[in-house]
């Protein structure tokens, strides 16, 4: 785990008001895993106090990205960044996707923001594995299809693919599912975690899913961010330390 205050190359925008933050900071990209996180100080000032989390989105040789929208001050600081520009980081954190398990295809199932572990997690599983990618959204706005590979979309109002939820997309194409050996890789709102894990244990799918919480450390001292856990000798876990990714079998959504 680094410290490291790190200079920001680039802020690009992606339609629907999403940003990527290019940043230079070998000292993440030596060891960062798909699925892990970085805590973000976002400006010299005390505000905002506490850092912010985000997935490491994607890796390119010394230089890492993060992917998110302007929703707060925080935020709203991180996108009105410009080359040259630093951003104090602490990571590479938590537990990342275990992806190189015995599976034939690899299914990403992401929902909104929760496309930002994706794009990194796709670099590394590479051509060894196929890979399928179910992305929805509320409305074709919130869907983020940066980075992902062999697409079928779903928006709630029908504005852009299949209209329904992504859970409703994976049951309407469960017989492509059943084809070969998969395992689920997921990221998104909690209300879709818990269906996916219901679909998962239904279907007897293996699935991991990346989970989001407030956190003020990042690494476990604070005891902010517990996860209910579904084994005896745990009654929680922490999603800092012990995730963000788990096996939707060992957590309570």
């Amino acid at each position: 785990m680094f410290i490291v205050e790190a200079p920001v190359e680039k802020v690009i925008e992606l339609d629907n008001q999403i940003f990527l933050l290019k940043i230079h900071c070998p000292e993440i990209t030596r060891s960062i895993k798909p699925g892990q996180f970085v805590n973000v100080r976002v400006s010299e000032t005390i505000y905002p106090l506490l850092r912010r989390p985000f997935s490491v989105c994607d890796v390119e040789g010394e230089y890492f990205y993060l992917m998110f929208n302007v929703f707060g001050e925080g935020t709203k600081i991180l996108a009105s960044k410009h080359f040259g520009d630093t951003v104090d980081i602490l990571g590479p954190l938590g537990n990342g996707f275990n992806f190189n398990d015995d599976y034939e295809t690899a299914i990403i199932v992401a929902g909104g923001l929760g496309a930002a572990p994706f794009p990194y997690l796709i670099r590394e599983i590479g051509n060894d594995k196929n890979v399928l990618s179910f992305i929805g959204g509320k409305t074709y706005r919130d869907v983020i299809t940066h980075g992902m590979k062999n697409i079928t979309m779903a928006t709630d109002d029908g504005s852009l693919g299949f209209k329904g939820n992504v859970i409703d997309l994976l049951n309407e194409n469960i017989e492509v599912l059943n084809k070969s050996k998969i395992k689920i890789f997921a990221c998104g709102p909690n209300a879709m975690l818990r269906a996916l894990k219901d679909f998962s244990i239904k279907n007897n799918f293996e699935c991991e899913a990346s989970t989001e919480c407030a956190m003020a450390c990042g690494f476990g001292i604070c005891q902010g961010c517990p996860i209910e856990s579904t084994k005896n000798s745990e009654k929680y876990l922490l999603v800092c330390k012990d995730g963000p990714v788990f096996n939707v079998r060992d957590v309570i959504i």
